[in-house]
């Protein structure tokens, strides 16, 4: 397995991308536009539109739209309030067409202008990203006689989940990044404290590290770490208890870092001598792990990744308590494609960045999960993670 245990430059926490990167994203995304048989694809703001211009800017309930023609110039078009937002973004080192609508006007009749534009006459096929708000794709249908909408999520998932050397550097700086913090949980996480007051330490710590912010802080100790998704709770944590620590969030860049571990808190009446059974669970969860990174290869399915995690632990005895899928794709969303999970038969490609994360969660008694980045390599799995996969026991 290659691992990379050199952390990439700090840099690539907010480094840029490259203007001429974001004009080949345009390219390949009206590519997918005339594959897919779309006359444009409509994206709102979000990782999508972050993706295509290096920029977004949440217009809440007011309509910002980038539409990308299958055969055209790309165009955006943004409130006018929040047109100076875009002022030194890509965006204009782009040479996009920009446009505006004002509080009072229709602005579906403006983007429906746009779409005329852009695409050089009648657009009656409109892709719409996954997360453009109901209100907004319908507004669009209404505005534009006779067009027809469909989905392009999958369209746009065939550019973002196979990530170029910049991405990969910056999944690399971000992981580092919270490696550190998980190699700083003993500073915070002891028994008589509250989950909600650990949380608190390790979210601050998480900024302080170099994220733009804490996005997530999954503090499970004792019966809570049963539940995969907890999050933190006014739950005092007791003596020689293990803690799922599951925590992640975006650099300055966008590209987000998602790291679980499993500590064993210290001041147990046995002297500091950790559960046989937690310790058994740890073991079979961490070989599994293991197994689940090993398998992640080019040209491997993203299932074979799911099963070769869940064989391990089926083996062992504890299937029915492995809950989840494997894994999840990551880069400017946390959650993102591809998924490591039974039935996607679809193959692992040069570039796809993904989590591994097998876990066992026993109702009422304890959770163990343990979770790494993995990039394909042309020579194996690069681990974007690499703290300790031992059985942590904090004193």
């Amino acid at each position: 397995m290659s691992t990379a245990h050199a952390p990439a430059p700090a840099t690539a926490l907010t480094a840029p991308t490259p203007t001429a990167a974001l004009r080949e994203r345009l390219s390949l995304l009206a590519g997918q536009a005339a594959t897919s048989g779309a006359d444009a694809i409509l994206i709102s703001p979000g990782a999508d539109m972050r993706y295509l211009l290096g920029h977004a800017v949440a217009s809440h309930e007011r309509l910002t739209c980038l539409v990308v023609p299958a055969d055209g110039a790309p165009h955006l078009l943004v409130p006018t309030l929040e047109r100076p937002g875009w002022d030194g973004t890509p965006a204009e080192e782009l040479d996009l067409a920009i446009s505006t609508w004002t509080d009072g006007q229709d602005p579906y009749v403006a983007l429906a202008d746009a779409l005329s534009e852009a695409c050089a006459g009648d657009a009656r096929v409109l892709g719409v990203d996954y997360y453009m708000p109901a209100m907004h794709a319908l507004g669009v249908q209404a505005a534009v006689p006779g067009s027809e909408l469909t989905l392009a999520g999958e369209a746009i998932a065939e550019l973002r989940m196979r990530k170029d050397p910049a991405e990969v550097a910056a999944l690399q700086a971000v992981g580092a990044a919270i490696d550190r913090v998980q190699q700083r949980i003993g500073e915070w996480l002891r028994p008589g404290r509250t989950e909600n007051e650990v949380a608190a330490d390790i979210a601050a710590a998480i900024v302080e590290e170099g994220h733009a912010r804490a996005d997530f802080v999954i503090v499970g100790s004792g019966p809570n770490g049963a539940s995969p998704h907890h999050d933190a709770s006014d739950r005092v944590i007791g003596a020689g208890e293990p803690v799922v620590i599951d925590i992640g969030g975006p650099a300055p860049s966008g590209y987000y870092s998602d790291c679980t571990r499993t500590y064993v808190t210290g001041g147990s009446a046995a002297g500091g001598a950790v559960d046989p059974h937690v310790r058994e669970v740890y073991e079979v969860v961490r070989a599994a792990q293991a197994a689940g990174v090993a398998a992640a290869r080019v040209g491997a399915t993203a299932e074979s990744v799911d099963a070769a995690a869940r064989s391990v632990i089926a083996e062992a005895g504890y299937g029915q308590f492995f809950i989840t899928r494997t894994g999840h794709g990551i880069g400017l969303e946390v959650h993102e494609h591809p998924y490591m999970v039974s039935g996607n038969t679809r193959l692992i490609e040069p570039g796809m960045a993904f989590s591994v994360e097998p876990g066992i969660y026993l109702p009422g008694k304890f959770g163990v999960r343990i979770e790494d980045i993995v990039v394909a390599g042309p020579d194996g799995p690069i681990l974007c993670n690499n703290a300790p996969t031992d059985l942590i026991v904090l004193d």
